[in-house]
């Protein structure tokens, strides 16, 4: 049974920094593309940022050079670190991991989900 248990969310102010966990099980990151998305209210939900199994990183526009994605292969989990946040952030954020499918870069190619970690950015 494949599980993916995010943690790590909190109500931060604006400039604030997160770092947000995946812990995986039923699967190994390292061999699945595994990303991050966001889901706002009344918005559609927004791949954030992906790691390939061959190491290469995708970031959406808004997030580029704010956030970095890494996996530790020890712990079997995957990382996002959130700095200079804003409150255009605020979201529920998922992990999610597949198999680099060629739909990737949307939720369409990810066949596992954690429930999600809120995150809250004030002004």
């Amino acid at each position: 049974q494949v599980q993916l248990v995010e943690s790590g969310g909190d109500s931060v102010q604006t400039g604030g920094s997160l770092r947000l966990s995946c812990a995986a099980s039923g699967i190994t990151v390292s061999t699945h593309y595994m990303a991050w998305f966001r889901q706002a209210p009344g918005k559609e939900r927004e791949m954030v940022a992906c790691i390939r199994t061959d190491g290469f990183t995708y970031y959406e526009d808004s997030v580029k050079g704010r956030f970095t994605i890494s996996r530790d292969s020890a712990k079997n989990t995957l990382y996002l670190q959130m700095n200079n946040l804003k409150p255009e952030d605020t979201a529920m954020y998922y992990c999610a991991a597949g198999r680099g499918l060629r739909t990737w870069l949307s939720s369409s190619g990810y066949m596992y989900w954690g429930q999600g970690t809120q995150v809250t950015v004030s002004s």
